[in-house]
């Protein structure tokens, strides 16, 4: 996991159905293991992640979880019963407090284009395929398919399901919108994260399908966790200041 300085007050945590990785300030990635009892990014048993955290908070604040802040990643269309009880397996370690923000926005702030405007982010995760449009940071749409890769690698198909379900999601949020922002943010090209977007099989027929060109972070897999990292530093510069969504 690697070890950081005490002065550290905060941890990122994103909890996916494959992988939680957790992030500290002045160490990055502490951890990346895979997931307890998670599915369809819903977390099933809350023991495992705790025990994570505490061997985390252990290195790297000293054990000392009492002044810390955590960010908390969620899925963009969690449920508010599905965000709490997320929100209470940390809050159950003992932070001074718990800080939600959704999985594009978090992505977006590591490794979105710079400025405002439209951006639509799409997550290929391991059971869950996300299309997010944000303008000027915030969700304006949405939309979520119970499908991804392990879906694919179990039945032992093609690509073509979670491609097909993301650019179908597209298209909806296209057919709603009203203000031209899909458009836009297609001329600006489509952040896609998760661990589908190491796949070019689904990279290259998804840009394909859609028509646009295709942005990928360096590590598009911990994009999230970075990029809530990012969020956490801000707000442990200007407490009070970051909010979540």
């Amino acid at each position: 996991m690697g070890t950081a300085q005490k002065t550290v007050r905060g941890l990122a945590l994103d909890i996916g159905s494959s992988r939680t990785r957790v992030w500290a300030p002045g160490a990055g990635v502490l951890a990346d293991v895979p997931s307890g009892p998670v599915r369809r990014g819903r977390v099933t048993d809350a023991t495992p992640h705790q025990r994570l955290l505490r061997e985390v908070a252990a290195s790297a604040l000293g054990g000392a979880m009492d002044e810390a802040v955590v960010m908390l990643c969620h899925p963009v269309l969690a449920g508010p019963a599905e965000r709490e009880e997320a929100r209470r397996m940390v809050a159950g370690l003992g932070p001074a407090r718990v800080v939600s923000v959704n999985s594009a926005r978090a992505a977006a702030a590591y490794a979105g284009p710079s400025g405002g405007g439209p951006l639509l982010v799409v997550d290929l995760g391991a059971e869950l395929t996300e299309v997010t449009l944000l303008v000027d940071g915030m969700v304006q749409d949405a939309r979520l398919a119970e499908v991804g890769l392990d879906d694919l690698a179990a039945a032992g198909d093609s690509p073509g399901a979670v491609v097909r379900a993301a650019a179908e999601m597209v298209g909806e949020l296209w057919r709603r919108d009203s203000t031209g922002a899909v458009r836009g943010a297609l001329g600006r090209g489509v952040l896609v994260t998760g661990g589908g977007a190491l796949r070019l099989d689904l990279t290259s027929r998804l840009a394909l399908l859609l028509g646009a060109r295709l942005c990928l972070a360096n590590d598009p897999a911990t994009s999230t966790v970075r990029g809530a990292g990012l969020l956490l530093s801000s707000a442990l510069r200007h407490p009070g200041a970051a909010g979540g969504r």
